[in-house]
């Protein structure tokens, strides 16, 4: 069998013999994850027009501490420190924002879009030696699986969240009575959309059966393991649709706050 031994080139970072618009995809990831991490700081250290009514912005959800009617310990305590800027968003932002961060799906997209490691297939990269994520800093996305098991716990904080935007109270009496608005639905579809994200999420595979030789000899875990493969198949549709999702919310939220736009009533 004859065999031909093809030397590998190693090309310059940007080098590449493709002729399409390659660097496109990496700079809309850029553009657009970038608008959302502006956007959801300022949100986070504005601390105000996160509620109306029995609505909750899910930025702010759980809100811990905070001067809505929705705080579970009341306002702002007073071992805060006085340098810390304070906003319920701060306690509880971090964990789902690393939960995405550290994202099988989203490393892949922003690793590309933002320092270009690698920028594209066939594109020279910036580094001549692969190190993976094997030490420091990169080793740290294995918590992933850890903030999992936190974003479910959120997961049912905000459908708690939509139950409660289908109780609203009257004007004159107080007392609360079924029914549904236009930020009853926002808030609903940012729970489902959240949820095909997270139970499509390739750890989630492995906690619902991924570890398993045999689901012969456990039969209980194929349908759910099923099921999240049925969701990981769109992960990164449900990525971007469930972070347009959470960031739409709060946006209704706070300009029914702020009276700019009118939250109709459906039933």
């Amino acid at each position: 069998m004859t065999q031909a031994t093809v030397p590998l080139t190693r090309r310059r970072f940007g080098e590449t013999m493709r002729r399409d618009a390659w660097w496109v995809p990496q700079a809309i990831v850029l553009l657009v994850l970038t608008s959302f991490l502006v956007y959801a700081t300022w949100a986070a250290f504005q601390n105000a027009h996160y509620a109306y009514g029995n609505y909750l912005s899910p930025f702010y959800s759980p809100e811990i501490f905070g001067d809505s009617p929705h705080a579970w310990f009341g306002p702002k305590p007073g071992w805060w420190p006085a340098w810390l800027p304070f906003s319920p968003a701060l306690i509880i932002l971090p964990f789902p924002a690393l939960f995405r961060f550290t994202c099988y799906y989203y490393r892949g997209a922003y690793y590309k879009a933002f320092w270009a490691d690698p920028p594209g297939c066939t594109v020279g990269e910036p580094r001549k030696t692969y190190l993976g994520e094997r030490y420091f800093p990169l080793v740290l996305q294995n918590v992933h699986r850890y903030f999992l098991m936190i974003s479910v716990v959120f997961l049912f904080l905000l459908a708690h969240d939509a139950w409660k935007a289908m109780w609203f109270a009257d004007p004159a009496t107080g007392a609360e009575s079924f029914g549904i608005g236009v930020g009853t639905l926002v808030l609903t579809a940012n729970v489902v959309c959240l949820s095909g994200y997270t139970f499509g999420c390739h750890t989630m595979r492995h906690v619902f059966g991924g570890w398993r030789d045999q689901f012969s000899r456990n039969p209980g875990f194929k349908v759910p393991y099923a099921c999240s493969s049925c969701l990981n198949r769109a992960h990164h549709r449900w990525a971007w649709i469930s972070l347009f999702m959470v960031a739409f919310s709060d946006i209704y939220v706070r300009l029914c706050s702020m009276g700019i736009w009118t939250d109709f009533r459906i039933l």
